[in-house]
């Protein structure tokens, strides 16, 4: 049987994995000692060149779908991971089939919900996960996506100024709709809750929280997080037109979630006194995009908050409120983002990226500042930051240079 690569834009190499062999016989040749989360599949997690890709074993008929699946999800910008292939035609040796399988490329910076503790979190952090979560289920529930299986297990966590991010990886049981009945919605987020629950008490029996954590009560809020956020993007307001600042004041909420509206359903009663507001259209990332369109930046939109936050400190500092914001942008990049983050030791540039490094070197500088009773400057909370918080913390991105391929006596061999 031949083998067959359907893929978009494939890396050449691909062609040189043991694609004989079952993922479970994969040796450390070829596999990357990256945390993974739990999966009903066999999956692997594979360096080629400067790319890393996750490969998991499954069905050719569930392999195509979500293949095709996630690039719906990717073309409609939702934070989902990309799909690189899928790869059929498998056959061991002795001419045995093995089952096709789905390439994606590895989210850099991301984390499995289970390493994340693993590796230190404060328990106190988990209602930040489980907002993260929140908020994708939201934003895939606004984009018609029906997921069937929402989990810890199945999203990829990535920090954001001390908040996270979620992406979806695993969406072999979702569906895409033009939009979802109430009905689809409250399944997901039942099967959710189920699901959360169990995992949180895994993460308890696993010693990763504490045996008085109160599982029950953590996934109350998610409940509560769930429809606070949807009724906050979705609900109609009725005010009167007395009030007509309360529609500018409804926009600035949704800009503070990270939420942008392009349109408004308003409606009046026939005699004009009474306004009915809904938004129609909303758009995901609003401060990611603004800082993007700033400076080129392309970060989590929390970060990007931050970030947006100390330009305009550093804006007021040098009174440059006058000047073109663009101008003053590129000169608060060059000036203070870029040579601050390339103070961190090549060494230690797989722990966290950038945009997080700067802001947690922001944050030491409000803690220091604190301890000494005086402002401290950012280069001087940088290399504190540096020596005393960010050495300590470990590798969150392959670090190092790969070995090269040899790509020509790769195929021969293949």
């Amino acid at each position: 049987m031949a083998l067959r690569i359907v893929a978009t834009k494939p890396n050449p190499a691909l062609v040189t994995l043991p694609w004989h062999l079952s993922l479970d016989e994969w040796g450390d040749d070829v596999v990357v000692p990256l945390p993974r989360g739990i999966s009903r599949h066999i999956v692997r997690i594979v360096r080629l060149g400067q790319d890393v890709y996750a490969v998991k074993q499954t069905r050719e008929q569930w392999a195509n779908r979500e293949y095709r699946l996630l690039r719906d999800l990717r073309r409609l910008g939702l934070p989902a991971v990309e799909p690189v292939g899928v790869v059929s035609g498998r056959e061991a040796p002795d001419g045995e089939e093995i089952e096709p399988a789905l390439v994606t490329r590895h989210l850099q910076y991301s984390l499995p919900y289970r390493s994340l503790f693993s590796h230190g979190l404060p328990h106190d952090s988990l209602p930040k996960i489980l907002d993260a979560l929140v908020v994708l289920l939201v934003r895939l529930h606004l984009a018609g996506f029906f997921w069937g299986d929402v989990s810890l297990s199945n999203v990829l966590f990535r920090r954001s100024a001390g908040e996270f991010a979620a992406y979806l990886v695993d969406a072999e049981t979702g569906e895409l709709h033009e939009t979802l009945s109430p009905g689809q919605r409250a399944h997901d987020l039942e099967v959710a809750l189920t699901n959360i629950y169990g995992e949180l008490l895994d993460l308890q029996a696993g010693d990763l929280l504490s045996e008085n954590f109160e599982a029950d009560v953590i996934v109350d809020r998610l409940q509560e997080r769930y429809d606070g956020l949807w009724s906050e993007l979705t609900g109609t307001e009725e005010f009167t037109t007395d009030e007509i600042w309360r529609i500018e004041q409804r926009m600035e909420r949704l800009n503070e979630l990270g939420f942008d509206v392009d349109e408004l359903d308003i409606v009046t009663d026939w005699d004009g006194s009474t306004v009915r507001v809904q938004p129609k259209v909303v758009e995901a990332n609003h401060h990611a995009r603004e800082l993007q369109r700033l400076t080129g930046l392309d970060v989590e939109d929390n970060q990007a908050r931050r970030l947006l936050n100390d330009l305009a400190a550093y804006t007021a500092h040098h009174d440059l409120g006058g000047e073109n914001r663009s101008i003053v942008a590129h000169r608060w990049l060059t000036t203070v983002y870029e040579p601050i983050t390339a103070m961190v030791p090549p060494s230690m540039r797989g722990k966290l990226e950038p945009a997080e490094v700067f802001h947690e070197i922001l944050e030491h500088r409000w803690f220091l500042s604190e301890q000494r009773g005086h402002p401290v400057h950012t280069v001087d909370a940088a290399r504190s930051y540096i020596d005393t918080v960010l050495t300590a913390r470990p590798e969150e991105v392959i670090a190092g240079e790969p070995a090269a391929v040899d790509l020509q006596t790769a195929l021969e061999e293949t």
